[in-house]
């Protein structure tokens, strides 16, 4: 399909039934997210790197104890904005109870989301997410960089709403310690 026959078809304003749509209906692994002003954002198709750091993240948190229930792999997550709601899609959260099943999660019991920065999100990852998380609400941001150490920035919500950096570490550092030393639960 031609750029010009998309954007003749293309909707006045996105919502996140369009971005829902839009997911579904890509057969090459895109993202399509939403930011909460109504950007709309392609992110890049994982690959295995990124899936293997996801993993390891998310057998971390099962060994320690966490319910599955409560870890999700990319999972949409509802974000407030002045042009109605936005939508970001992490590559792992951490619920501090179990969801309903929906493409689009309210962030009422969110506590942390988790983004592994890849060369083709790096800017939205490591600038525009900090910010929209932030303003948001969400707790915790941990962002797992593809440097030689795979380095994890853990962010942590401040009374004045901007996230400060509580720890940098390797991920294989972070994987030896229990995920209650970074309180989210277990």
């Amino acid at each position: 399909m031609s750029a010009e026959a998309v954007g003749r078809s293309f909707p006045a304003a996105v919502t996140l039934d369009d971005l829902a749509a839009m997911n579904a209906a890509d057969r090459f692994g895109h993202r399509y997210e939403l930011s909460p002003e109504g950007a709309l954002s392609v992110m890049p198709p994982a690959d295995s790197e990124h899936a293997a750091i996801a993993s390891r993240l998310f057998a971390w948190l099962i060994l320690a104890g966490l319910p599955a229930e409560q870890i999700l792999q990319t999972v949409g997550v509802k974000l407030p904005g002045p042009a109605g709601e936005g939508g970001r899609i992490p590559d792992l959260t951490i619920w501090s109870a179990p969801q309903p099943r929906s493409v689009w999660l309210p962030l009422t019991d969110l506590l942390v989301a988790v983004e592994i920065v890849s060369p083709g999100s790096a800017a939205m990852d490591e600038v525009v997410k900090v910010r929209e998380y932030a303003e948001a609400g969400i707790p915790r941001y941990w962002m797992v960089e593809r440097d030689a150490a795979q380095t994890v920035t853990l962010h942590v919500l401040g009374s004045d709403g901007v996230y400060a950096v509580a720890a940098k570490m390797p991920l294989a550092w972070l994987l030896q310690t229990a995920p209650a030393d970074h309180h989210i639960g277990a």
